[in-house]
C-alpha cells in the first residue's frame, strides 16, 4: 500500500466514526476533520507531485503501486497519479470539505445522510487514483449508488421520479461501460486489466475498437450529460439536496469526461480518430442545447442544471479535438466548472432555505436583504459567463483556442458553433442576476429574512477564492495538466 491509498483510508475511517457517533456534535466533529485531512492529503499530494516533476520525474503516472487483488481474473488494485489526477483530486477534496459546510444544518436523519455523502466521496476518490480498469469501474459503481438514496430521502420535489431516473440511465451507462471495459481487456490479450500495460501493448484490433469505442464513450458520456441523454441530469440536480449537487454536479460528473479521455480515447486511438465526429456533433447539440434550455427554466436548480449540460458538453467537445491545447482546456473547464457550478448550487441551497422558493418569479431585491449571498451569486454568475479573472474565462479561451488549432473544417465550423453558448450564457446569467437581485424586493415575507451564517460564509468563502485564485494564476495548473495529457494526445496524433 502507498500513501495514495489515504484517500480511500481517509473517507473509511470518517464511516467508521459516523457510525460510532451518537449526536450531532459528534457527527460534525468527525465531519469536519475527515474533510480537513482529505483536503489537507490532497494540497500535499499536489507540492508532493510537482516536486517530483521539476525534479525530473519524467514516468507517466507517479507514485504506482499494485497489489494482486483477484488473480483468476488478473483484477489488481492498482494506483498511480498524473497531472490530471492531482487536480481531479484536490477539485473533490475542496468540494467534500464546502460541502460539508453547506449542509451543517441538515435536518432530519442527519447521520445517514453523511454516511452516504462519504460512501459517495470515497468511490470518487478511489475511481481518480485507479489505474486498473476494473477497481476504476467498482469505485464508478460505488459513487453512483449512493445518489439514489441522497436525492430520495433528502431531496425536494419530485424527488423519488428524479432519483429513480438518474439511478437508471446511469446504470444503463454503466452497462454499456462494462461491455467495453471486458472487450478491451480480452481483444487487448493484456495480463492485467492496467491501463498502461494495455496502452503499451496497443494491440487492439480496429474492427473490435469500432465496437468498444462508442460503447466505453457512450457508457462514460452519460454520466457527462452528453446529448441525448443528459435528462437525468436536470431533474436530478433539482430534486437533489444542497451539498448533494454541490458534489454531483461539480465532482460526479467529471467522472464521465475524465474516463472518456483516460480510458475510450487513450486505449481506442484509432476509432477515436474514424469515429469521433459522431460525438463531436452530439457534444456541440450538448453545448448549444443546454445554453438554450437554460433560458427558459424559471426554477434557479434547473436554470444551474441545464448550464452544467453546456458547460460539462464543452468538456466531452475539447477532448474530442484531440490535441494538447484543447486537452488542456478539458481539464481546467472539469476544474472551473466543479468549483462554480458547486458554488451556485451552495449559494441557490442557502437562498432557497431562507425564501423557501427557487421560483425566478417570485424572487427580487434580495441585494439589500441578504448582501453577502447576493454579492456571492454575482461573482458565480460571472465565473459562469467567462470573466476574466475567474476561472471560467481560462477554461473557454484554451477550449476555444485549441480547437480552432485543428486543421480540419468540419471541426472548425462546429467550434463556431459552439462558441455561439458564450453569448447564451451571457444572456441568461444576466437576466437572471437583474431580475432575482436588484429592484425592489415585492415579497414583504422576504424584508425579515437574515443573511449567511458562518458555516455558509466558511464555505462560499473557499469556493470563490478557488474560482479567483484559479483565473488569475492558472500557469502552473495548467503546464501540470498539459504534460499529462501529452502521452494520450501523442498517441492519438500518430494514428
Amino acid at each position: 500500500m502507498n500513501f495514495l491509498s489515504i484517500f480511500v483510508l481517509i473517507p473509511l475511517l470518517m464511516l467508521l466514526g459516523l457510525w460510532l457517533s451518537r449526536n450531532i456534535a459528534q457527527i460534525r466533529a468527525v465531519m469536519t476533520t475527515g474533510a480537513s485531512a482529505l483536503l489537507i492529503a490532497a494540497v500535499g499530494l499536489t507540492i508532493v507531485y510537482l516536486q517530483a516533476r521539476h525534479g525530473g520525474a519524467t514516468d507517466e503516472m507517479l507514485f504506482r503501486a499494485d497489489v494482486a487483488w483477484y488473480p483468476a481474473l488478473n483484477i489488481h488494485y492498482s494506483v498511480g497519479v498524473d497531472g490530471i489526477s492531482v487536480a481531479m483530486l484536490l477539485l473533490s477534496a475542496v468540494i467534500v470539505f464546502t460541502g460539508t459546510f453547506a449542509s451543517w444544518r441538515l435536518q432530519p436523519l442527519t447521520k445517514e445522510y453523511f454516511l452516504w455523502f462519504t460512501l459517495l466521496s470515497m468511490g470518487v476518490f478511489g475511481f481518480f487514483i485507479s489505474t486498473d480498469l476494473f477497481t476504476m469501474f467498482m469505485f464508478y459503481e460505488v459513487a453512483l449508488i449512493p445518489m439514489y438514496l441522497l436525492i430520495g430521502v433528502w431531496g425536494s420535489g419530485r424527488k423519488e421520479y428524479a432519483a429513480m431516473k438518474l439511478t437508471l440511465m446511469l446504470m444503463g451507462g454503466s452497462a454499456f461501460l462494462l461491455i467495453g471495459i471486458l472487450g478491451i481487456y480480452f481483444g487487448s490479450g493484456a495480463t492485467t486489466m492496467n491501463l498502461l500495460e494495455i496502452a503499451q501493448l496497443h494491440n487492439i484490433p480496429i474492427e473490435q475498437q469500432r465496437i468498444w469505442f462508442p460503447l466505453t464513450f457512450l457508457g462514460f458520456g452519460v454520466l457527462g450529460a452528453l446529448f441525448p441523454f443528459h435528462t437525468w441530469s436536470p431533474d436530478g440536480h433539482a430534486s437533489a439536496p444542497t451539498a448533494v449537487s454541490m458534489l454531483h454536479a461539480g465532482v460526479l460528473m467529471k467522472l464521465g469526461g475524465y474516463g472518456c479521455f483516460r480510458i475510450a480515447m487513450y486505449l481506442m486511438p484509432e476509432a477515436a480518430q474514424e469515429l469521433g465526429w459522431i460525438f463531436l456533433v452530439l457534444t456541440g447539440i450538448s453545448v448549444v442545447y443546454g445554453a438554450f434550455s437554460a433560458c427558459v427554466q424559471t426554477d434557479l436548480k434547473y436554470i444551474n442544471a441545464y448550464s452544467s449540460v453546456s458547460h460539462c458538453g464543452l468538456v466531452l467537445f475539447a477532448i474530442l479535438m484531440m490535441n494538447r491545447t484543447a486537452c488542456t482546456g478539458a481539464v481546467l473547464q472539469m476544474l472551473s466548472h466543479g468549483l462554480m457550478t458547486a458554488l451556485f448550487f451552495a449559494l441557490i441551497g442557502m437562498i432557497y432555505g431562507r425564501t423557501h422558493t427557487r421560483d425566478v418569479r417570485e424572487l427580487s431585491g434580495l441585494m439589500k436583504i441578504m448582501p453577502f449571498l447576493a454579492v456571492s451569486y454575482v461573482i458565480a454568475g460571472l465565473a459562469n459567463l467567462g470573466l476574466p479573472g475567474l476561472s471560467g474565462f481560462i477554461a473557454e479561451m484554451t477550449i476555444f483556442n485549441g480547437a480552432f488549432q485543428h486543421p480540419d473544417t468540419f471541426h472548425r465550423v462546429w467550434t463556431v458553433i459552439a462558441c455561439t453558448s458564450i453569448v447564451i450564457t451571457a444572456v441568461y446569467i444576466l437576466r437572471l442576476v437583474g431580475k432575482i437581485l436588484y429592484g425592489t424586493c415585492t415579497n414583504k415575507h422576504h424584508l425579515t429574512l437574515t443573511d449567511a451564517t458562518w458555516d455558509e460564509r466558511t464555505a462560499v468563502i473557499i469556493l470563490i477564492a478557488c474560482v479567483a485564485g484559479l483565473g488569475l494564476a492558472p500557469l502552473w495548473i495548467s503546464n501540470m495538466i498539459g504534460d499529462s495529457v501529452l502521452p494520450v494526445v501523442n498517441l492519438l496524433a500518430t494514428h
